[in-house]
């Protein structure tokens, strides 16, 4: 049976992964900036639930979310490690689970989510999201209740 622990050299690599502020991410923020759009970074879109989008946009009510291959376990580019294989599949299926879930909370508070995968173009992307963000923006709101 295979050893759970990592070797050093994994555990540094590891360790390097940024978990915000990727190129991908950037790259995303860049395009949607220069379509005219203006967003918050890194928030939770809902302060009850404890996830944090990597772009939010407030009045939209949409939140962003750019996922990597690897970690939330890409259809098309997904890789299983083969060393410690069980401990990665439960980590990934684990971060696919809290994503549905993530995406499950938001939408009853009324919020859309858009989730970007790392390989997308974000050209392509940044349009999506302007899209959704531009027909949040342009239906009506539900008229506020007595006070």
């Amino acid at each position: 049976m295979e050893s759970v622990e990592s070797t050093a050299a994994v555990r540094q690599r590891m360790s390097r992964q940024r978990a915000r502020d990727t190129g991908i991410e950037m790259a995303l923020r860049r395009a949607l900036h220069a379509l005219g759009l203006r967003y918050r970074v890194h928030q939770r879109p809902v302060r009850t639930v404890r996830r944090e989008a990597d772009v939010v946009f407030s009045r939209a009510k949409t939140a962003v979310f750019v996922d990597g291959c690897f970690w939330h376990g890409c259809p098309e580019h997904a890789t299983w490690p083969k060393r410690n294989a069980e401990f990665w599949r439960d980590k990934i299926e684990g971060n696919r689970r809290r994503d549905r879930d993530t995406d499950a909370r938001l939408a009853a508070a009324g919020w859309q989510v858009v989730r970007v995968w790392e390989h997308e173009d974000p050209l392509v992307a940044a349009a999506l999201v302007r899209e959704r963000v531009v027909a949040a923006l342009s239906s009506p709101r539900p008229a506020a209740g007595p006070r």
